[in-house]
């Protein structure tokens, strides 16, 4: 066992070299910008504080996400002399941040996958791996810091080999649902922008994988110190694509939300009430179609999750009456301009 790292587990940082000082500090201060702008967009952007997703999203990016982050900092600069300071930062976040951006996975899923038995296998993946995958590294990880004893070193090196091939296998899987699930739309919406809405998550969902497969390869080349603060960037990434993907899939349904096998719920971010359409047929479009209807109105903040991207005011409303005339929806109240 190399002693760099054996001290990249049970201490911070001990050489002198400016560019991996320079590498963690650009690794940690980016991890903190992306959380700090999540934060801001969830609790600027979510129509209501409640759902599965908004939690999973807000809590993995605070707690787990930040946290996990300040926790390398204090333990890589050894900014303390109390060891179980950082290790217990570092593993309340490492654990909101493992769980939670599964569950943000799971919480969307959906989205595009309409049969109960795959959701409750995922969920089942999801508890059983907590048991398997995290409670051992935990055991390990305060091993290996409080005690000398090299067994649980040892332990700990090929225990966090497994734990995050296994935490990878587990996001991969659910990655793959989505494109499964998004193959299926692709089969209903063989034209229009729908189709393009798809083929993007499609790509997002494989870059997700990808991230992944780059993480194991990066535990794999025992580069302890650098893998560690690269896995908060890593997240904290994954978690700002959310917000583009869950904008995608609600531009979806809120122009096409039932699909024949089952029924898209939106109402964490829409007002379902007011949705009521299709989504296994594409958008009309040819505009002069929709001549003689007036041009459905949609609720700003009913909408507001799905122009993520940024949209001016004009575009948005340009989607709003771009809307198939199977998607009706209604409102008592004109569209509100961008908060």
């Amino acid at each position: 066992m190399t002693s760099g790292a054996e001290a990249g587990i049970r201490g911070g940082y001990t050489g002198n070299s400016r560019g991996v000082i320079a590498t963690l500090g650009a690794f940690i201060g980016v991890t903190w910008y992306n959380c700090i702008e999540l934060i801001i967009l969830i609790l600027c952007t979510f129509k209501k504080y409640q759902g599965a997703y908004f939690w999973s999203l807000l809590i993995t990016t605070t707690i787990g996400v930040l946290v996990h982050s300040i926790g390398f900092l204090i333990k890589d600069f050894e900014l303390t002399t109390a060891t179980w300071v950082p290790i217990t930062i570092t593993t309340i976040g490492w654990w909101t941040m493992i769980i939670g951006q599964s569950f943000v996975l799971y919480s969307r899923l959906h989205f595009v996958i309409w049969d109960k038995r795959i959701f409750r296998f995922v969920l089942g993946m999801i508890i059983a791996n907590i048991f398997l995958l995290l409670i051992p590294t935990t055991v390990l990880t305060y091993g290996s810091n409080f005690t000398s004893s090299q067994k649980f070193l040892n332990g700990y090196i090929i225990m966090e080999k497994i734990e995050i091939i296994g935490v990878s296998v587990q996001e991969i899987i659910i990655s793959s649902l989505y494109i499964y699930g998004t193959r299926e739309l692709l089969k209903y919406n063989k034209e229009g922008e729908n189709r393009s809405i798809l083929f993007q998550l499609f790509g997002i969902n494989l870059l997700f994988i990808l991230m992944d497969i780059g993480l194991i390869a990066t535990q794999y080349s025992n580069l302890f110190t650098y893998q560690t603060t690269l896995k908060g960037l890593i997240y904290s990434i994954k978690l700002k694509l959310e917000f583009f993907v869950l904008g995608k899939l609600v531009r979806i349904a809120s122009r096409g939300g039932k699909p024949a096998n089952g029924e898209i719920d939106v109402s964490e971010f829409v007002d379902s009430s007011q949705v009521n359409s299709d989504i296994t047929h594409a958008n009309n479009p040819n505009p002069l179609m929709h001549q003689n209807q007036p041009p459905p109105n949609m609720r700003r903040e009913d909408v507001s999750i799905a122009m993520f991207e940024h949209s001016d005011r004009n575009d948005i409303l340009g989607v709003d009456s771009s809307l198939s005339s199977s998607s009706r929806v209604t409102t008592d109240s004109p569209p509100h301009a961008s908060p």
